[in-house]
């Protein structure tokens, strides 16, 4: 008996749900589960903001094949994104292998350095490369930009300028906040 056939009898015999049961594996990358799964979860994360910071980048670090995030000097602004649930619209490279396409609903981008929004209405697509790694799906390919939601982003903005005590900066983010706000959903 498999390791996951144990934990699902456990579970129930224990009155936890399936379905509770099929997302505490979802979460471990197992390669039991399905790729795409994997990519939706780092997406979901990456759309809320989880690699603005270097200390909440650790919530996506079980997600992708590499150590380190560069510094990114953008942030691609969008509503939402779609993860290809179609193995036929997939890339199989192999039985360990795939690329996964993903469609982002982009509203602009946003630069750090000079706290700019320059509006760009556009769809996205990225083809995500997920392998097999110790037994585990991870995303090893392309490595982008953060994609934030630009609600989440304006959130983010505005903490910023909570916490500012210089008031000219203060005054940019503010500007840099209303662009966002702004911009064409």
């Amino acid at each position: 008996m498999s390791i996951s056939t144990a934990i699902l009898m456990f579970g129930l015999a224990f009155g936890i749900s399936a379905t509770v049961l099929s997302n505490v594996f979802a979460l471990t990358g197992d390669l039991t589960n399905d790729p795409a799964d994997i990519v939706k979860k780092y997406l979901s994360l990456d759309k809320r903001g989880a690699r603005l910071q270097a200390m909440s980048y650790e919530a996506v670090r079980p997600y992708v094949a590499w150590e380190e995030e560069p510094t990114w000097g953008q942030v691609v602004v969008i509503l939402d994104y779609t993860v290809s649930d179609d193995v036929r619209e997939w890339e199989i490279v192999s039985s360990t292998e795939a690329v996964i396409p993903v469609t982002f609903q982009v509203v602009g981008v946003m630069h750090w350095e000079a706290a700019t929004f320059l509006p760009e209405q556009r769809e996205e697509t990225i083809w995500v490369r997920v392998r097999a790694v110790l037994n585990h799906w991870r995303i090893t390919a392309p490595m982008f930009p953060p994609h934030v939601g630009r609600k989440r982003l304006m959130d983010f903005v505005r903490q910023a300028m909570l916490e500012e005590t210089n008031e000219e900066r203060k005054d940019v983010l503010q500007r840099l906040r209303a662009s966002l706000g702004n911009a064409k959903s």
